[in-house]
């Protein structure tokens, strides 16, 4: 298997290439040169293996230069009981019939990144060591990611972790989760601005290949292919739980604010999975809604992108969307780069062909927008109708989901945080407290250790250049 940038590089790069770069030296993003395709019989036999096994029959398909037995010896260490907390990893809980919530959030970090996140860690750890080499990784936040890259990165040999995130604008458990850890490995990084201001210095360190290469930049955003290739499982696991035969035919719910879930769900999707909607959830910056109702992205301003009560979606400028416009084009490279380069950059988004928008229905993609007051209603009608308590992320792709929903059709909604992590609005909505893992009682009052500075890519680059000598 090779990858390809979205905006034509020629060189070709294997797994173990992409793994440590992070975005292409074009400033596109990489891919697979296809998606390989599953069949029935394939299927038959994955819908009896645990989860550990069906991650490394699924990575194994897109990963061919690490020994076989190397990468299943990661994925066992990673997916374990012990770390997610079951021995389905990712187990289904039915709401009623046909309607699930797919358990995603039960790693370390209470999100759904660690799925991803704890693979990413023990690959690069093994990556490092086969080249004797370290890396710096840089990310950014709007919640959840950091500290899942944290918790799976501290600690691991020749690794060092810069993540940027928006200064005040993540819940003070978010903040606590990340700014607590004291690993020497670990810097935090609060910017004087949004989500995508962080994003766009990610991306502007990245486009510098110079300084790239001689500081070993890599990163952990969802840009990073093999993240997005970690999820595709949990959509196969989903499905083998909510059906009994490979006929059938799923809607996954997604709640979407930098496109990687809901893009891990279209490479399912692309592979065979019988996957009848991918169903986008977003808060209030409904760029995505947006574009998928008229065919129009238009990103929004720092001063446009509104800070709300799922702050893990408060974004704007939804780096994983390139995937899959790529697709969305036939992978024209020419015309993917001019919409993501000039027109982008001139008209601040740009709007697709008819006929192109046409290709959305036959995607399987659809979309809903959901409010603050809308989570607050769907996190009490849950509790109060099935007595299952959903953090505001899995309510926003629960209120979508309701209104996409189709008759026969299962509908899994995507659980993206346990409610832990966003007390406030739980309490505002069912009048008490989540309960939370005793391990992180408190752990807002734990010593916080982060530096914060203006959104300026040269005091980010000083930063990482002073922390890296």
């Amino acid at each position: 298997m090779r990858y390809i940038s979205t905006r034509g590089d020629q060189n070709e790069r294997s797994f173990s290439e992409i793994l440590l770069e992070g975005l292409a030296p074009d400033g596109g993003l990489y891919m697979p040169q296809h998606y390989p395709r599953v069949n029935s019989l394939l299927m038959m036999r994955w819908r009896t293996l645990p989860y550990h096994e069906l991650a490394y029959e699924i990575l194994s398909m897109f990963i061919d230069d690490i020994p076989a037995a190397n990468l299943k010896q990661i994925v066992d260490r990673t997916y374990t009981q012990a770390v997610f907390g079951s021995e389905a990893i990712v187990p289904l809980r039915k709401l009623e019939e046909g309607l699930f919530v797919e358990s995603l959030s039960n790693g370390p970090t209470l999100a759904f990144k660690d799925m991803a996140m704890q693979l990413l860690g023990n690959l690069f750890e093994y990556e490092l060591a086969r080249r004797g080499e370290e890396l710096n990784i840089l990310g950014a936040t709007s919640g959840d990611t950091g500290s899942a890259a944290e918790y799976a990165m501290r600690g691991k040999k020749g690794v060092r972790v810069f993540m940027l995130s928006p200064h005040g604008r993540m819940s003070p458990f978010q903040q606590a989760q990340m700014f607590s850890l004291q690993d020497p490995n670990i810097h935090n990084i609060t910017i004087d601005g949004v989500f995508d201001d962080c994003q766009d210095i990610v991306k502007a360190v990245s486009n510098d290949l110079a300084f790239k290469r001689r500081h070993r930049i890599g990163t952990v955003n969802s840009i990073n292919w093999a993240r997005l290739l970690a999820q595709v499982v949990y959509y196969f696991a989903g499905y083998f739980q909510a059906t009994r035969s490979n006929t059938e035919r799923v809607s996954f719910a997604v709640p979407s604010g930098n496109f990687g879930n809901v893009c891990a769900g279209h490479v399912a999707r692309m592979m065979g999975l019988p996957i009848e909607q991918l169903v986008v959830a977003t808060n209030e910056n409904d760029v995505l809604d947006e574009f998928f109702r008229t065919g129009t992205y238009r990103v929004r301003s720092g001063t446009e992108t509104f800070e709300t009560s799922s702050p893990s979606m408060d974004i704007s400028k939804a780096s994983n969307f390139e995937r899959y416009v790529f697709d969305l084009v036939h992978r024209d490279s020419a015309r993917l780069a001019d919409l993501f380069g000039p027109t982008l950059a001139r008209d601040g988004g740009f709007t697709i062909t008819p006929q192109e928008f046409e290709r959305i229905a036959l995607t399987g993609f659809c979309s809903g927008k959901s409010t603050h007051a809308d989570r607050v209603a769907t996190i009490r009608r849950c509790w109060e109708q099935y007595h299952d308590m959903i953090d505001t992320h899995t309510a926003d792709g629960l209120k979508v989901a309701l209104e996409q929903r189709k008759p026969g059709v299962p509908m899994i909604v995507l659980e993206t945080a346990l409610p832990a992590k966003f007390a406030a609005t739980i309490e505002e909505a069912l009048g008490r407290q989540p309960t939370r893992p005793a391990a992180l009682e408190g752990i807002e009052a734990l010593p916080k250790r982060f530096t914060q500075m203006p959104a300026d890519v040269e005091r980010v680059k000083s930063y990482i250049t002073q922390h890296t000598a």
